[in-house]
C-alpha cells in the first residue's frame, strides 16, 4: 500500500509540476487551429469573390475599358482559339499570330461571320529572328490594341528527357515560348502605357506550377511567363496596364465532350471562366476547380510532385 501511495503522490506532483506547459500546449493547439480556419475562410472567401461573383455581375464592356483589338500569340492553341472567340462576343477585334497561319484560317472565318469583328490572320515565325517584328509593327500600326495574350506551346506538355531534345528544338521552345511573348508584349505595350489602358495575359500551365519529372522545358517556359507577369504588373500596373498570369491545370481538345468535364473543362467554358477573372486577380488558375488543385499542389511537398510526376510520366 505504500508504494501505491507513493507512486499515486509522485504522479500528482508531476501532473502539477507540468500543469502549466498542458496549457501552453493547449494555447498553441488553439492558436494553430484558428489561423488554419481563419485562412481556409480567406481562401473560400476569394475563391468566391473571384470566379463566382463576376459572373453574376452585369457584363463589362471590355472594348471601353481595355481596348478595341487584342493581338494573341500562339493563336493555334486551343485555349488561345478560344479566348479569341471569347473576346469577339464582348466586341473586340482579334490578330491571330501563328508560325503556320493556316493553323488559325477557320478560326479567323469563325469569328468574323459570328461574330461580325475583324479577324486578321497573321504569319510569324519567331525562328526567323527580329526581322518577324517588322510585320506585326506594320499590322498593329494605329490600332487601338487593348489585349496582349500570350499562350504556350501546349506540345511541351508531351514528357520527355531533356537531352532528347535536338538543339534546333531547343531554340524552337526558346523562340516559341520565350521570344514571341516577350516580344509581342514589347511591342504592343508603348501605346497601352500611353493611353494608360490595355490588359496583357500570358498563359502557362498549371501542371508546371512547380518543377515536373521530364518536362524541363515547360516547367522552365512557365516560370519564365509568370514571372515575366508579375515584373510587368509592378512596372505598369500604376500606368493603367492590366498583367494577369494564367496557370490552368488540363483542358479538353475542341469538340470533345466525351473527354471534358467538372475538372477538365472544354475550352469554351474555360475561356470564359478565365476572362471573367480579367482585372480582378493578377494571379489566377482562371477556373474555380483547377484553383483547388492549385492549392493541393501548394500544400504538397515537393518530393511528393516529383515521385507522382514520374509516376505519371511512366504511365503516359
Amino acid at each position: 500500500m505504500a508504494a501505491v501511495d507513493s507512486f499515486q503522490l509522485l504522479y500528482r506532483e508531476i501532473a502539477r509540476s507540468c500543469n502549466c506547459y498542458v496549457e501552453t500546449l493547449a494555447l498553441v493547439g488553439a492558436f494553430y487551429t484558428a489561423s488554419k480556419a481563419v485562412i481556409l475562410m480567406r481562401d473560400c472567401y476569394s475563391l468566391i469573390r473571384l470566379h463566382f461573383i463576376p459572373r453574376l455581375v452585369y457584363p463589362r464592356d471590355l472594348v471601353h475599358r481595355y481596348g478595341q483589338w487584342a493581338i494573341i500569340s500562339g493563336a493555334s492553341e486551343i485555349i488561345a482559339k478560344a479566348y479569341a472567340e471569347e473576346l469577339a462576343k464582348n466586341g473586340v477585334s482579334v490578330i491571330l499570330i501563328s508560325a503556320d497561319v493556316s493553323s488559325v484560317s477557320g478560326a479567323v472565318k469563325s469569328i468574323s461571320e459570328t461574330h461580325g469583328v475583324e479577324a486578321i490572320p497573321l504569319e510569324a515565325d519567331f525562328s526567323h529572328g527580329p526581322a518577324v517584328c517588322k510585320s506585326i509593327k506594320e499590322v498593329i500600326r494605329d490600332k487601338d490594341i487593348g489585349f496582349v495574350i500570350n499562350c504556350l506551346d501546349s506540345s511541351l506538355d508531351i514528357p520527355q528527357d531533356f537531352l532528347d531534345l535536338s538543339e534546333s528544338k531547343v531554340w524552337d521552345i526558346i523562340n516559341t515560348s520565350i521570344a514571341a511573348a516577350t516580344m509581342i508584349t514589347h511591342l504592343a505595350l508603348a501605346g497601352m502605357a500611353e493611353r494608360r489602358r490595355g490588359a496583357i495575359i500570358n498563359i502557362s500551365s498549371g501542371g508546371c506550377f512547380r518543377p515536373t519529372h521530364r518536362k524541363a522545358a515547360l516547367s522552365a517556359s512557365t516560370a519564365f511567363l509568370d514571372h515575366f507577369s508579375r515584373a510587368l504588373h509592378y512596372e505598369y500596373g500604376h500606368q493603367g496596364v492590366f498583367v494577369q498570369s494564367l496557370v490552368p491545370f488540363r483542358v479538353a481538345p475542341h469538340n470533345d465532350a466525351a473527354n471534358a468535364g467538372w475538372l477538365v473543362p472544354q475550352p469554351q467554358v474555360y475561356a470564359r471562366h478565365a476572362l471573367s477573372t480579367l482585372g480582378i486577380s493578377h494571379r489566377t488558375t482562371g477556373y474555380w476547380p483547377h484553383t483547388i488543385q492549385l492549392r493541393l499542389v501548394q500544400c504538397m511537398p515537393e518530393w511528393i510532385w516529383v515521385l507522382g510526376s514520374r509516376v505519371m510520366s511512366r504511365t503516359a
